[in-house]
Parts: C-alpha cells; structure tokens; sequence
C-alpha cells in the first residue's frame, strides 16, 4: 500500500524545470535513498512529498492519517525554548526514563549537550543534533531526512544508520554520504534533468546498475551512429535532387540526426602535477598541543612524537571536538605548540583546504579569484588558462562572472579547491573536503586524489571519502597521542565503545600489522627510555625507520607474489615454487616486525 502518491507532477524554479511530469509512490516500509548533482531537484522533490511545497501542476495524495516527521537542512527551534521541552515535548521524567529507546537517542545525539540549555545558546551542530532527536523520539509513518549527517561524527553516523534500519518507518533520505546511503537504504531514486530515475538497492548497486544502463545506452548509440552514417552517404548518393528519394528514408534520416543525446553539465578535475617532495614532509618531535593555545582548551597532543612521509595518505579521524583541525593548523604553521618540535621539509609546498570559507572574497568575480592565484598553468604537456579550468570544474561562461558572495556552498568549495591546486602543491590537507560537495563531484575528487603524487592528510566525517582515498587511518582518541588504526574506521568505533584509547603496542595490535607504517611508523613511539644518549636515541630512530622501509618492500613483494599466484592457478608446479618463495618471505617479514617492536618497546618504555 502506497503512503505517497505523485501523479504527472511538475515544478520549476525560473525557467530550468527541476521536476517534470514525474510520477512516483512510497511504499510502507520502503527505504528510499535520494541522489543527484546539487541544484538538480533533491530538496524540492522531498519538499513536494512531505506536502511542505505545491507543485506548479499534477497531484500528491497522501494516505488518509499519514503521520511524516521531517528534517530539512534548516531548523525551526525557538531559540526561547529548552532543549529538554524542545525534545521531550514537556514529558514527565518517569515517563521518558524508563523507555530504553528514547535513552538511547539522547545518549547518542544528546549526551554532550546540557538538556536545560536554551536552544538560542546551541552552536549549529548542537541544534541539528537537537532537530534529529526531536524527529526520532516522535512516531511517524514517513520519515524524510535533508543530509541528516551533516554536522555528525563518524561514530554518531554509524548510530544513526543502525537506528534507521532498524525501524519499522519508511524512509526517504537525500544525502552525499556514499557509505550512510548504503547502510540504511534498500532502494534508490536518481533526480536527473528534471526525472526520477529508480534502482534498486543502495548506493553500490546504483553504481552498478547506471554503469550497465550507460553501457546499454552506450551501445545503443553506437547502432545509432552507424545508422545514421548509412543514411546520410545514401542521402548523398545518386542526383542533387532529393524530390526522386522515397520521404520515409528522409524522414528517418533527419530523425537519426535530430536525435543526438543532450550534453550534460559535468565537473572534471583535471590532474595537476605536484612539486618534488624531499625526504621530510613533517617531524613532530615531543609536541605538546592544547586546542585553544598554550595551555588553554583541550588537550590534543601530549609529548607525541610522528612523522609523515613523502607519498603518505592518512586519514584523520576523532570525535568533534578532540583537536582534528588544530593538528593539521599546527602543521600549516598557523599554531605554534605549547612544547617540543615540529621539522618541516624545505620541499614542502603546502595545500591546506579548511572547513572555512572566509579568505574568498565574496565581492569579487569566479574568474578574478583564481586569475590572482595563477593566469596560466601547465597541466602534463598542456598550458591551461584560469577560465578554462574552471570550465572543467563546471563554472561555465556566465557562471565565471559570478560574484563569490552569490555561490552555493558546494561552488565555493569547488573554487576554494581550484585556487590550492593552482599554486603547484605537493602536500595537500583537506578538512572535511566533501561539506556542500554532490556526489558526482565527490567522484571526480577522488578520481583526483587517486593519482595524487605527494602526501594527503584528510580529515574527514564521510567515512566512504575516507577510505576510499587514504591508505593509512589515524586517530586522536583523547589521550594525547596520535595512534595508528590498522582496522581503520571499524577498529576505531570499536574502541571507541569499548571506552579505550590505543597505546603504542595496542596501536598496531599484532606484530603483524606492524607494516602499515609507510614513512610514519615512528607513529605512537613516545619519549625515549631514561637510560639513552641523545645520540643512542637518534640512532635507535633512524633503526626504525630502516626496519619500516625494510617492511614496506617486503608487504611490496608479499602482495606481488599474491598476484602472480593468482595467475597461475592452473600451473601447479609455478604455483608450488611461488609458494615457497612466499613462505621465506613471510618468514623473513616475521623477523623484521619483531625487531621493530623490540626497538619500538626500548623507545617506549
């Protein structure tokens, strides 16, 4: 039985029609993922289904006594009224208390929030977080969410697409988080030039499926073409005179021609190449480190000694609030430590894209902005002016001479981008990169970073952006240091839950996972044993970073032998010979790993 019907309905802002003649139902129990490019429709699509839009023409009909809760990307709260009274709607406490499920809720979105404070004292994030528990603690029929994860960390995501699923509530849901759409949504809905499209399943067999629908249609124009190509050297043939030619032949070759597919607005980030990086990227050495300056706000780092290394891609990952950002402005030499050291190679061309988007001028135009970076730059063989560029990154003619001030979030961010790689970097820190960005453009920064030569610090709540670009996860897990996480993000909500931060040992787990270290594995190795020289130390630290460049080539070959015996599988006798080689290897990779923990340990203790 449906609970949202829309028939033949149509809306447009202007004269761009964001939807046109669609028609559509949702089913009880449905969970329905919403996606497509910025601007293409998301939010007036669910606007029109939760009865808060009348379209311009067709019908929406909803189920007699349909109850639908919404989130969208605004909020409502009277800035007068508690959270407490907001949330719990005047409830008595033995009534709310004694029900788990709303415990729960305000333990997960709430717990850090004061529930008698007023919600005109609440930061942003503390009202969306406000908005999210309000809707879940109400009973619904429909739920229909606007990027619900924004403003939410990697372990409050993770509740929330638990939580979800396990509801009995239809879901309709628009957001850019690949991995929260994948979690939580059994069907999908692609808003494109002004249609509906519908697959089913979430996000990874919408990929799959629009990839085998391009490849049909692909083929298809392929039939096309090679029609169209008979019909007009048949056109061409014989007299000028076209009166003799039968008008059904004419007829179909106009309409071969007439019908050439509408060319699509696309972002493409074009590969741009980075300055050579030295040996050393960034030393931290016995760095102490509060959030608001020397000795003020939390502690983010205590003593804490890491390297990042050319070609290194972390990800950096933390609860809000536990110092993510202040870490990577201390490497961008925006913050000073409160003690200790941090060496940073002479090499270092640095990129650092912030959460804020205060250094673009908003009175000045697109093209004006990127033209005070760099006019001209080289891209592989070919020189690329700053209005060509930003043609590939999806600013199109008038679109470049639009005053800043007058982007969207996600256009603001794709300038700020543009205006980084212009200065030829080759270290890029990116702090939620992917805020305000569709998926479309998500995908091309990726595609971006896949060949990114230098080194890459990401922080970042999308957990599917996370680790899709970065090889190595990090965290800062409240106790002052910065620990490996060979699990990345599960391993981290697991300690997480289990209330423990992670020390130098537990940081790698087992011995073998102890190879992950590629150029920072003095990771998590703090202060230097009592008993050591200055001297003695260095030379311990320079034994470690042998042994790990030792590992990396070894797990280098370990993987290439992999390979080799997955090739030859029906070659028994290459498949033996492949597999002792391998066992010496493994053996010989055991010995290394327990020489470095040994060394870790003398470093440690």
């Amino acid at each position: 039985m449906n609970l949202v019907n829309l028939e033949s309905v149509s809306h447009s802002y202007g004269p761009k029609p964001l939807l046109s003649d669609v028609s559509l139902g949702i089913e009880a129990g449905d969970r329905i993922g919403v996606v497509g490019r910025n601007g293409g429709g998301k939010t007036t699509l669910i606007s029109v289904i939760a009865g808060n839009l009348k379209p311009n023409t067709g019908r929406v009909t909803h189920n007699r006594g349909l109850h639908v809760g919404s989130l969208s990307q605004g909020d409502d709260l009277d800035p007068a009224r508690s959270v407490r009274d907001i949330v719990l709607g005047g409830r008595p406490e033995h009534e709310w208390a004694r029900d788990a499920g709303v415990r729960e809720i305000l333990a997960s979105l709430l717990g850090d929030i004061d529930l008698t404070a007023l919600a005109g004292s609440l930061s942003g994030g503390e009202r969306r977080r406000t908005a999210l528990a309000k809707l879940l603690i109400d009973e619904h029929d429909l739920i229909i969410l606007d990027e619900p994860t924004n403003h939410l960390d990697i372990e409050a995501i993770d509740w929330l697409a638990r939580h979800l699923s396990g509801r009995r509530t239809a879901l309709l849901v628009v957001t850019h988080d690949r991995w929260f759409l994948d979690a939580v949504s059994t069907r999908t809905w692609e808003v494109v030039d002004g249609a509906v499209e519908r697959y089913e399943g979430g996000y990874a067999a919408y990929v799959l499926a629009k990839a085998e629908r391009a490849r049909v249609a692909a083929a298809s124009e392929a039939r096309r073409q090679n029609l169209m190509r008979k019909e007009i050297a048949w056109l061409r043939r014989g007299p000028p005179a076209r009166t003799s030619k039968p008008k059904f032949r004419i007829e179909a070759a106009q309409a071969l021609i007439a019908d050439e597919p509408p060319a699509r607005e696309t972002v493409e980030l074009v590969k741009f190449a980075a300055a050579r990086l030295g040996r050393t990227v960034y030393d931290l050495e016995d760095v102490t480190l509060h959030a608001g300056g020397p000795g003020q706000g939390p502690l983010v780092l205590d003593r804490s000694t890491w390297q990042f290394g050319p070609g290194d891609r972390v990800g950096l990952i933390g609860v809000n609030g536990s110092g993510k950002s202040s870490l990577l402005r201390l490497l961008a030499d925006t913050v000073r430590p409160d003690s200790g050291r941090v060496v940073r190679g002479k090499t270092v061309r640095l990129a650092h894209l912030s959460q804020e988007l205060a250094e673009l001028d908003p009175t000045r135009r697109v093209l004006e902005t990127v033209e005070e970076i760099r006019k001209f730059i080289q891209v592989g063989k070919k020189e690329w002016t700053a209005s060509q560029l930003l043609e590939r990154l999806g600013f199109k003619g008038e679109a470049q001479w639009k005053v800043v001030g007058d982007l969207s979030g996600g256009e603001r961010r794709r300038l700020q981008l543009l205006r980084l790689l212009m200065d030829d970097p080759n270290v890029l820190m990116l702090d939620e990169p992917t805020n305000d960005l569709d998926i479309e453009t998500l995908n091309e920064l990726e595609d971006l970073l896949d060949g990114w030569p230098g080194t890459l610090i990401v922080v970042s709540h999308d957990r599917y952006f996370l680790e899709r670009v970065s090889d190595r996860t990090v965290a800062l897990l409240g106790d002052g240091k910065l620990s490996m996480l060979p699990g990345g993000v599960d391993e981290y909500l697991e300690r997480r839950a289990s209330g423990g931060a992670l020390s130098a040992r537990a940081a790698f787990g087992t011995a073998s996972a102890a190879p992950t270290t590629s150029g920072g594995g003095a990771a998590a190795v703090p202060s230097a044993e009592p008993g050591l020289s200055a001297k003695e130390e260095r030379e311990l630290r320079k034994e470690l970073s042998r042994l790990e460049r030792q590992l990396d080539k070894l797990g280098a070959r370990e993987a290439k032998l992999h390979a080799s015996m997955a090739d030859a599988a029906a070659d028994y006798g290459r498949l033996a010979s492949l597999d002792a080689e391998l066992k010496d290897i493994v053996a010989e990779k055991e010995t290394v790993e327990t020489e470095w923990l040994e060394l870790a340990d003398r470093l440690g203790e």
